[in-house]
């Protein structure tokens, strides 16, 4: 008799585990409390996928053999409370995975900030030497759909510390862990701890022939590791310090050392700059290097990146005004990056849900570069009250649009309009990617 895999959730990852387990001869049924989009209700009855819409029917689900549950569902939801009083077994995409990938190898980035660009580098290196790779995870297809629609020798999985939270025997070749932050707490109890754990589960499973690559210059990672017995390869990098293996930045140099494996190149010919985007460059490149990957590969890949899209994108110069969309910038971290790296007077658009931030963290860095902030968001009445006395004016806009024109009236000649929201999107916009699209269609409107 076929297993029954019950799928909590029909995102990308839910839809991707469903695909999978059909092929692997699952009984599926997939459950979604809201509504299914359109094109991925069709890709369900296209393989003959039973699902719910909008719905939870509790005896469908608490029949299940086993229960994937999306990363976007927390652990206090009801659905979940009922499913781990019954002992039901729970795992996440990454997990379900794991099972079918094969001989396959897997490098695979977590950290607060940074994820995404390290992982678009790291494919963009391996792409170079090889077809046969995939980038999957939190960026593009799911893993289990990659694996289900067209397998590869190689993937390069950006995971974020929800999906790590339901993993088992989950063990990737390469695991890189590029920073800790306080983030998504309203998930961990409110508890920094719980939260730095989750993003441990990425070496949880490794073995001596699997590599670490970490940085050694985040306090909240070493000080973890302090407390953790490891059976990994340690490949740490730094711009503080030389490293024996790994890697580090020294004179504006950066140096591999990879078993006997050399690598050298000027931090001037990398194509992503400012500091947070070395600290990535290092990390992608180290990753490289296990891999076998020639340094003169490395260095064409490294200096011929493009970044990403909503990630410190420049958008335009209008009448010498500067646009800048950073809308994956979803907490306070990463407008730190963000802000950290602006070299002119800064027009700063901030604002949307709040997941509990700590806006001290930027209060420095907004004194020194901030002119103005506009506030995008429904209740902005903590980003008002907090920098309040700490820029000349703050204006609310609730709408990308209005946000905009705000920005650009309050810029001059010679000014940066940086739309780095340190929160979430979902009080005005679809996603991250849907604010990043609005403010750019209105930056061009001008």
């Amino acid at each position: 008799m076929s297993k029954r895999l019950v799928i909590l959730g029909a995102g990308e990852s839910g839809i991707g585990t469903a695909l999978l387990a059909k092929q692997k001869g699952y009984e599926v049924f997939v459950s979604d409390g809201s509504a299914i989009k359109a094109h991925f209700q069709k890709e369900l009855e296209d393989n003959g996928i039973t699902f719910e819409s909008g719905k939870h029917s509790v005896d469908q689900i608490l029949n299940a053999d086993e229960v994937m549950k999306s990363p976007g569902i927390p652990e206090k939801n009801e659905m979940v409370k009922a499913i781990r009083a019954k002992g039901i077994p729970v795992i996440s995409e990454i997990e379900f995975g794991y099972r079918y990938k094969g001989f396959s190898k897997i490098a695979a980035i977590t950290g607060s900030n940074g994820k995404s660009t390290a992982t678009s580098l790291l494919y963009h290196i391996c792409q170079l030497v090889n077809d046969d790779v995939a980038m999957v995870g939190n960026i593009g297809f799911s893993f289990a759909r990659q694996i289900a629609i067209a397998p590869k020798s190689l993937y390069i999985i950006e995971v974020s510390s929800f999906q790590l939270d339901d993993i088992i025997h989950f063990k990737p070749d390469i695991a890189i862990l590029l920073n800790i932050t306080e983030d998504h707490l309203d998930r961990y109890e409110y508890k920094f701890e719980n939260y730095i754990k989750s993003k441990f589960r990425i070496i949880e499973n490794q073995t001596a022939q699997d590599y670490f690559i970490y940085c050694i210059d985040d306090e909240v990672i070493v000080k973890h590791l302090e407390l953790l017995t490891t059976n990994t390869n340690p490949l740490p990098f730094s711009m503080k310090q030389e490293v024996k293996k790994g890697g580090y930045i020294k004179n504006d140099q950066m140096m591999l050392k990879i078993q006997e494996e050399r690598v050298s190149m000027s931090i001037y010919d990398f194509a992503l700059k400012g500091k947070h985007n070395a600290y990535n460059t290092m990390a992608a490149s180290i990753a490289a290097t296990t891999l076998g990957i020639r340094k003169e590969k490395i260095r064409e890949a490294v200096s011929n990146f493009h970044s990403l899209e909503h990630r410190m994108e420049f958008v335009a110069t209008v009448r010498g005004v500067d646009f800048v969309n950073d809308s994956k910038a979803t907490n306070v971290n990463s407008t730190w990056y963000a802000l950290e790296s602006m070299q002119k007077s800064t027009v700063l658009i901030l604002g949307g849900v709040d997941k509990g931030n700590d806006y001290e963290l930027i209060a420095e860095l907004v004194k020194e570069k901030v002119k103005a902030i506009i506030c995008m968001g429904t209740d902005n009445k903590k980003i008002i009250d907090f920098f309040g006395d700490k820029v000349a004016s703050i204006v609310e806009a609730d709408s990308a649009k209005k946000a905009v024109t705000a920005a650009f009236k309050l810029a001059e000649k010679g000014d940066v309009v940086l739309l780095s929201p340190a929160c979430a999107s979902f009080d005005l916009f679809k996603n991250y990617e849907d604010r990043g699209v609005q403010f750019k269609e209105s930056v061009k409107e001008l």
